[in-house]
């Protein structure tokens, strides 16, 4: 069996994604029981059950509410966060290798189709000359 040390050591390890967590569904063990949906649902729902407390006058009830409203704020800025960030990666990814390998994409895919045309037999797949030469 093994030893729970070596188990949270790995846990540790590992990054710590997010996901898609805006469009993820969450149930949430609030002090009015369970409220579930996405996010922005949840933060709605709790707003709303602490604008409720309010007009009861139940302060600490609606402290309490707007601390789970705001944690579900600060998981769902730190979604959006992360995910413009990878957007913007791979944005600039594109565009660093997109005018290279663009270009020469476009090249691979008129020399193949003049091979093809020659050899007679050929097929093109992803821009390069694939055939089977008969003699």
């Amino acid at each position: 069996m093994r030893s729970s040390k070596k188990r949270s050591r790995s846990n540790q390890n590992r990054p710590r994604t997010l996901g898609n967590i805006i469009n993820r569904v969450f149930d949430s063990s609030g002090p009015e029981g369970k409220v579930r949906g996405t996010p922005q649902q949840i933060i709605e729902k709790y707003q709303m059950l602490a604008r409720d407390a309010q007009l009861s006058n139940d302060r600490v009830a609606a402290e309490n509410f707007l601390q789970h409203a705001e944690h579900y704020t600060r998981m769902l800025a730190e979604a959006t966060k992360e995910m413009a960030a990878e957007q913007e990666a791979r944005q600039q990814q594109y565009q660093q290798n997109g005018g290279q390998n663009g270009g020469q994409n476009g090249q691979n895919g008129q020399n193949g189709g003049q091979n093809g045309n020659q050899n007679g037999g050929g097929y093109q797949h992803g821009g390069q000359q694939r055939g089977d030469q008969q003699g």
